[in-house]
Parts: structure tokens; sequence; C-alpha cells
């Protein structure tokens, strides 16, 4: 039976999956049809940029263009990226199906990201998860920052109580914004300041939510 008093919403990067190999060998190619930048991307960069919005990431690696030409360089390269990612998935973290089909069976799963439109559904599509999570939302689909998006996806799903599962400091304001708790994925990519929980592997999660977040 499920746990109707509590939802799990989930960041995706480095929270269950690792797609910075795939998406550092896809922007690499896609730079190369552009002669003038000569920038390329590494695995560490790709790691930085896990988190942010797709808008954002255009402002940090094209600062010289301006906002149309670094839209089109991005959408590109995010359109690639679902492609590739559809067809050949990328690192879960390891443990992660077992947990989600634990957790789903005793609460409402969901997933908010600061992906393009599509993204998410790559992940699911691609590894076959689709049955465990009850609703998504991309920032690359509504316009809107993570922290609107989880007041979003809660008001669409009536949900009441629930906490936020990231690796990132925008994780976490995004869970201050939306006034639900915060459990840092410290196997992820980024460092937090306060969380009210944290876990060093998915498959701690279970545990953590059972004994309670504060």
């Amino acid at each position: 039976m499920k746990n109707t008093n509590l939802s799990i919403i989930f960041d995706l990067d480095g929270t269950l999956w690792n797609s910075t190999g795939c998406a550092c060998d896809i922007w690499n190619r896609v730079l190369e049809k552009h002669n003038d930048i000569s920038f390329r991307m590494t695995k560490e960069k790709a790691e930085q940029l896990m988190g942010k919005t797709m808008e954002d990431i255009g402002k940090i690696l094209f600062p010289e263009l301006n906002t149309e030409e670094r839209n089109a360089i991005v959408d590109e390269f995010g359109d690639e990226e679902v492609k590739y990612l559809t067809e050949n998935g990328a690192v879960l973290y390891e443990g992660l199906e077992d947990t989600l089909n634990l957790l789903s069976q005793q609460y409402k799963l969901y997933i908010v990201s600061n992906c393009q439109d599509g993204y998410v559904p790559a992940f699911l599509h691609a590894h076959k998860l689709e049955r465990y999570f009850t609703d998504i939302e991309m920032s690359g689909r509504t316009g809107l920052d993570k922290g609107n998006n989880i007041k979003l996806i809660m008001k669409r799903n009536n949900i009441e109580s629930a906490v936020y599962i990231g690796d990132t400091d925008g994780d976490e304001k995004a869970a201050r914004f939306a006034g639900i708790p915060f459990i840092y994925a410290k196997y992820g990519f980024g460092e937090v300041i306060s969380p009210d929980a944290i876990i060093e592997n998915i498959s701690e999660l279970p545990e953590r939510i059972k004994n309670g977040v504060k």
C-alpha cells in the first residue's frame, strides 16, 4: 500500500544517473561543426554544468555570442543528446532500479530536472523505468526554474507532503523555495550547505526515508 502522505521527487543528473561521458562526446561533435568556436568540452567541465538550465549553460560556455547564437548551439546539442540517450541510455547508479522498485511500493515518485524537453523521457525509455514514476517535469518544457517546477508538479498532483532528492546547491535552493525537505545525494556532482539528510549511495534512500527527514 502506498504512503499517500509523502511523495518523493528526484533530480536526475548526479542523483539517478551519470550522463557526463556521452554528454562530453556529443558536445564536441556539435562544436566541431562551428569553425568559429575553438572551445572543446571536457568531462570535468560537463560535470560542472550538471543541474543548470540549458539557457544558463549557453551563457557559461559562450559568453561572447549573442542570445540567438548561443541558443542555436545549445538547442543543437540538446536535440542530439536526447536522440542518443533515448537509444543508448547512460550510467545508472548502482542499485537504482531495486531502490525505485522498493520505494514505488510505498510512495509516489516524481522527477523534476533543469534539463531540455525530452531528456527525462529519454532516461525513462532507455532504461524502461516509466512504471516507477507518476509524473515528471523539465525546465525545457515549462520555461520555469527547478523550484517553480517542484511547486508545479506538487500542485498538479495534489501533493501536500514531499521531499526532494538532489546533489547540488541548486537542488537545495529549489527545495527550500518549494518549502520541502532536501536530501543530499553526496555521490553526485555538487556540494550543498545544510541538507536535511545525506545519503552516500542511492540504495540508502529507503531506510533514510523510513527513519524520517527533519
